[in-house]
């Protein structure tokens, strides 16, 4: 009997990682997406593979996915990968811009459009990791905010239409946490770890949501620190 498995984008660092090592741990086969992976910092879990691949290189993503849920029993999908340019709109480029739409949004649409039919088959999870920034007012971040509102909404319609299939989709959107999201910016992290999110703490709600009895779906899930306060470089 084949292993319920699950992929999982941005799994080299940060977030994505964290949540590969709770999923590793749950005993799900998991393979994670990524641009570059540190042995020294991947999980050691046999169940672990990483997969070298650019997201934004859609016909090799596309191979790579077809080629893992043909020989798999798909249960999971984890769009956590992302983006972020800061600073005035104007100041942005092109480039940037297309970088986060096509990071942030198009890649989760095109994964969940391959992947739904066996999630539906095996009523399975489509997890999106949206932002705070989606459901708020975002100067400096104006061309971010909206593209993870836009996977937020995704995420939504997405639930409503595949519900009845048994698939549960899920949107956990964390405020400042501590991952190199931020390295394109000139703010970080406060040194007051009051003041963000560790990414263990979002691998922590990806294991509440999959804690839950079968019939009852965790939709939407915000994280915050106590205080809100960022550093500057």
């Amino acid at each position: 009997m084949k292993k319920d498995t699950a992929i999982v984008t941005g799994a080299s660092s940060g977030i994505g990682l964290e949540i590969s090592k709770v999923l590793c741990r749950l005993g799900y086969e998991v393979f994670g997406i990524g641009r570059n992976f540190d042995k020294d910092k991947e999980p050691t879990a046999e169940s672990f593979h990483p997969i070298l691949c650019n997201l934004l290189d859609t016909e090799k993503l596309c191979e790579t996915i077809k080629e893992i849920s043909s020989d798999h029993h798909m249960t999971i999908l984890v769009n956590n990968a992302g983006t972020a340019y800061y600073g005035l709109h104007e100041e942005l480029n092109p480039k940037k811009i297309q970088q986060m739409v096509r990071t942030n949004l198009e890649v989760p649409m095109i994964l969940t459009c391959l992947l739904l039919r066996e999630l539906k088959k095996n009523k399975g999870y489509v997890i999106n990791i949206s932002s705070v920034t989606a459901g708020s007012s975002n100067p400096h971040g104006c061309a971010y905010g909206a593209t993870k509102a836009g996977l937020s909404s995704f995420s939504r319609s997405l639930f409503d239409e595949a519900r009845k299939y048994g698939v549960k989709v899920v949107t956990i959107s964390p405020d400042m946490t501590q991952t190199n999201l931020y390295r394109n910016a000139n703010f970080k992290e406060s040194d007051d770890i009051q003041s963000y999110l560790m990414p263990q703490e979002v691998a922590k709600a990806v294991e509440f949501v999959l804690s839950q009895r079968d019939g009852l779906v965790i939709s939407d899930i915000t994280l915050k620190p106590q205080i809100h306060r960022i550093g500057r470089k």
